[in-house]
């Protein structure tokens, strides 16, 4: 220990006690008096050799410290030394010194990222292989303000926090430290040791893009991408794309018991072609996939996010899923991704208490937790937090090529009392319950992700009246294309829930909707969060035995493909899955061997082919020129008729929600003419009854007669199956008592 330069004895003190903020201060090639230096901190070797200019040399061990030391003349070392380390063992192996690679990055680095305005803060911070002086390696860089000192622990290093310390670049708060020879593949983690209290802590990389398969916790490198797009004509279009006025279907899935393959999960590979044929099939135009952020725990359904930038493993690896995207662009189907920023949980390895302090969540107790589900809220106002989520939003865009995100519980973060009692929250600078930095966050989030990636949407999970949720910033809004309506699914699940003796009470419960449609950008959800916690499958909330199930579900199909607003089902549901729901294990596809299940899949089929196809049913979804109430008051009858318009062309609605057939059923229409049933939902095809009034010839083309009822100048009559829902479509003009020609498009 005499050896060493008495400046050095206090930095050595901090490295072997693992306080070193500034490992570059004694490690690493040093001038010193005219001579090289290189001092190396290994306190697991037996003997440590450097290739000089001249040959190989040993080392010189300082006592017992760990400290290894060579001295020799200035221009012998080279400026990447080689070393060779020989274990205790007998065996060795050699690398380059990693202290001989000074930081590459500086605060100025970190201006952005400190003020909020770094969007892509995941190019800077995380593991990152590069090429330095031709030599390869990975940078790693974190964001741990509050740390005394952060070390690289790894399968290289056998884990060990002493060997591989961090450098601190200053007030920005990160660290970084370049590791020559590390490879993709490597498992790593850091551990932080705490400024004020000296507690160690072991974390995964927050900007991570890849994860050890659970139980395992750790990040690892990840190679740079090999995948080659080949969506660029699909970019191109989507960003023109009038989605405001176009078909919007939307099969929510969770790929992970989509399909099981013996059991196993599948890969993103595999399951790209049999989804998306399946997908096609059926109608659909987008997928959105349920959280494949990576998450510790397969019951959380991935919204309790370790990975903000990294697929789960479970599926197979980035470039599996940017195969999987690419393929879905190729076959025209669109994908969202279901993005969780309104909390995150308290696994020990993640987030929370990063760096011994509430780094990532809200420092007041009031606001950093979400009781109802035990997690951690994100503190919405610290600039480094706001980077690191819309840095996660813009990173899914950007690399993955999702076509929008749908944002969970936005409820959550909008409210400072939500889900809290009085005196359990904290209010705002104005008294107010409003989560005023939430609210920032999310139009700040909106406008970039508009701005970069034009014709993606952004959907909300919304469940309260918050105005103005799917309205531009610029108005006032929060900047969504859609919000999920979900007072429509709950009103509408209430009343089909109920035994038809008891409908015509509750009438308003369907009604009720149109009064607010227009108010925001729609989208009717019937979601996984429905079919789950003893909720019952969609088929077995249906009262009734089992033939009126079935018609009541194939009922409020009609009932939501034609209602205004965009559409999402949740896997299962479009074959009637009569179980609950279970994320470990697949969907029950053995039903298709029966003609109701087979029969329900083909009416989400037709819906779904005539929502696209008809601009009736998808043009003024968010609009009230594209709908009209022909009676919404026959609750007597439980039966409702509207139409759907779009410019010239309209089509009529007729919803039975009784068991008891309507015959000579009178329908007020706007104009007369032959109108033709286009769909009945009672139909063989889908496995109704096919009820038909046998004391008509054809009970699929009647005429309008000018014969006016309620506020319309045209009626007509019609049979009602039970338990039904029909549409109708003019399919020829008629000359009326004027000697005018009445015409409208057939659609």
């Amino acid at each position: 220990m005499k050896t060493i330069e008495k400046a050095l004895k206090q930095n050595l003190d901090k490295l072997m006690s693992t306080d070193q903020h500034d490992p570059f201060s004694i490690l690493g090639p040093q001038l010193s008096d005219g001579h090289s230096v290189i001092r190396l901190y290994r306190p697991d070797a037996k003997q440590l050799f450097v290739h000089t200019c001249s040959g190989k040399k040993p080392m010189k061990a300082e006592g017992r410290s760990g400290l290894f030391q060579w001295r020799g003349s200035k221009d012998e070392l080279p400026k990447h030394p080689n070393i060779t380390q020989l274990n205790h063992d007998g065996s060795e192996f050699s690398f380059i010194d990693a202290y001989s690679f000074p930081p590459e990055l500086s605060n100025d680095c970190f201006k952005e990222f400190s003020q909020g305005s770094c969007w892509q803060a995941h190019k800077l911070l995380g593991a990152h292989p590069q090429q330095r002086d031709d030599v390869a390696g990975v940078r790693f860089s974190l964001w741990a303000p509050n740390a005394k000192r952060v070390s690289i622990i790894a399968d290289f290093n056998y884990w060990d926090g002493r060997t591989c310390p961090m450098q601190n670049l200053g007030d920005s708060g990160v660290w970084e430290l370049f590791i020559p020879g590390v490879n993709a593949g490597c498992c790593y983690k850091y551990e932080i040791k705490n400024r004020d209290t000296d507690k160690l802590f072991l974390k995964a990389d927050p900007y991570g893009q890849r994860f050890e398969l659970r139980p395992q916790t750790a990040s690892v490198v990840v190679a740079e991408s090999s995948h080659r797009w080949s969506d660029q004509q699909w970019i191109q279009t989507r960003s023109t794309r009038d989605w405001l006025h176009a078909p919007v279907s939307i099969y929510e899935v969770h790929l992970g018991s989509w399909r099981h393959t013996n059991g196993n999960f599948p890969n993103y590979r595999s399951l790209a072609p049999e989804l998306v044929q399946y997908v096609k099939k059926l109608g659909f135009t987008h997928l959105q996939l349920m959280p494949i952020t990576e998450h510790p725990f397969d019951g959380s359904w991935g919204y309790q996010v370790t990975g903000y930038f990294s697929p789960t493993s479970r599926y197979g690896d980035a470039d599996d899923l940017r195969y999987f995207v690419d393929y879905c662009h190729q076959h025209g189907i669109a994908v969202l991704l279901d993005w969780v920023p309104g909390h995150f949980p308290k696994d020990e390895h993640a987030l929370g208490c990063f760096d011994g302090t509430s780094l990532y969540e809200h420092e007041d107790p009031a606001q950093a937790e979400q009781k109802d589900w035990g997690t951690l809220v994100f503190n919405y106002g610290r600039t480094e937090v706001k980077n690191f989520l819309l840095s996660s939003a813009y990173y899914w865009l950007s690399e993955f090529h999702f076509d929008g995100l749908r944002i969970d519980a936005v409820a959550s973060m909008l409210y400072l009392d939500y889900s809290r009692e009085a005196g359990d929250w904290t209010p705002n600078q104005y008294g107010g319950n409003e989560n005023l930095e939430a609210i920032a966050f999310l139009q700040e989030t909106n406008t970039i992700l508009h701005e970069h990636f034009p014709g993606a949407l952004i959907i909300a999970e919304e469940s309260t009246a918050w105005p103005m949720v799917s309205r531009p910033v610029y108005l006032g809004g929060l900047g969504f294309s859609m919000k999920w309506n979900m007072g429509w699914m709950n009103d509408t699940l209430s009343y089909m829930a109920l035994d038809p003796v008891y409908r015509q009470y509750n009438q308003e419960k369907l009604t009720f909707g149109l009064l607010y449609a227009f108010t925001e950008n729609f989208i009717l959800p019937l979601s996984h969060d429905e079919v789950v916690h003893e909720k019952k499958s969609l088929l077995a909330k249906m009262p009734g035995d089992n033939w009126q199930q079935f018609a009541n579900l194939r009922l409020l199909y009609v009932y939501m493909f034609t209602h205004p607003g965009n559409k999402l089902l949740f896997m299962g549901n479009e074959f009637a899955q009569q179980l609950e729901w279970d994320h470990d294990r697949e969907l029950s596809w053995e039903l298709l061997q029966h003609q109701d299940h087979l029969g329900m899949q083909r009416l989400i089929t037709d819906l779904n082919q005539l929502y696209k196809n008809l601009p009736t049913l998808h043009k003024y979804d968010f609009e009230q020129r594209g709908f009209q109430w022909l009676d919404c008051n026959d609750s007597a009858q439980s039966v409702l008729s509207y139409l759907r318009r779009a410019d010239d062309d309209m089509m009529i609605i007729v919803l039975n929600f009784t068991p008891v057939p309507r015959r000579n059923y009178r329908i007020a229409v706007p104009l007369p003419g032959l109108y033709r049933v286009i769909l009945n939902s009672d139909s063989s095809a889908y496995a109704g009854s096919n009820y038909q009034d046998t004391t008509k010839a054809n009970d699929n083309e009647v005429y309008a007669e000018h014969k006016a009822y309620l506020d319309q100048a045209y009626s007509l009559t019609l049979t009602l199956p039970p338990l039904a829902g029909i549409l109708l479509q003019l399919v020829e003009s008629q000359t009326d008592s004027k000697g005018q020609t009445e015409t409208i498009g057939s659609g």
